[in-house]
């Protein structure tokens, strides 16, 4: 990607996040209070994850957990019927909608409306050269395996789709995997089986 067109990726990128925001924002205060209301805990959920060349940083969710989760058993594995998943949270991740605050991520330049999903440092130490090209970019808050499958892949297929986005990138394929995004999250129903941490085919824990 061209230094031209990475910086219009960028404004398109900020521009996304910031309408995102003023859309979102009623929605996510209710969210905020409805995570309070439902358990004990923090509103938000923290996480690194390695982002464009293997850099780190912190990404932000709503927290659809209970605290502690990825200390008992199940790890960062989850699956439909997860006990440790919260009734709020189970909606949130119906729809998707514990990913809003990653608008945020998207802001500081951690994410990119679209790009592979970041995963922990611990899969990424597990990556063949090959798939370590999945970092040459910056990661996304939906990619080209979300709109395919969900999360009905393997983790290496997810991966192969991952490089065959970054080959194929266009502002109209990231267009249509946005368009596409909001569709899935319309249409389907996955429960706490939805994730974005490779291998597993489950989600990740909060």
């Amino acid at each position: 990607m061209s230094g031209g067109v990475a910086f219009l990726k960028r404004v398109f990128d900020i521009s996304g996040a910031l309408f995102g925001l003023v859309v979102f924002s009623i929605p996510m205060a209710i969210i905020a209070a409805a995570i309070k209301l439902d358990s004990k805990g923090p509103v938000l959920f923290l996480q690194d994850r390695v982002g464009r060349h293997g850099r780190l940083f912190r990404i932000v969710k709503f927290r659809t957990m209970v605290p502690g989760a990825v200390d008992l058993p199940g790890g960062i594995t989850t699956w439909r019927g997860d006990p440790r998943v919260t009734r709020v949270g189970r909606m949130l991740r119906d729809k998707g909608l514990d990913e809003l605050l990653q608008f945020f991520n998207v802001l500081a330049g951690d994410l990119s409306l679209v790009g592979p999903r970041p995963t922990v440092p611990a899969q990424v130490g597990k990556y063949t050269e090959r798939q370590r090209r999945r970092l040459s970019v910056r990661p996304g808050m939906t990619s080209l395996p979300v709109v395919v499958a969900r999360n009905r892949l393997s983790w290496q297929r997810k991966i192969e789709l991952d490089l065959e986005y970054i080959e194929r990138w266009s502002f109209w394929l990231d267009l249509k995997i946005m368009v596409l995004t909001v569709w899935v999250a319309l249409a389907t129903r996955e429960g706490a089986s939805k994730g974005d941490l490779e291998p597993d085919s489950g989600g990740d824990a909060q």
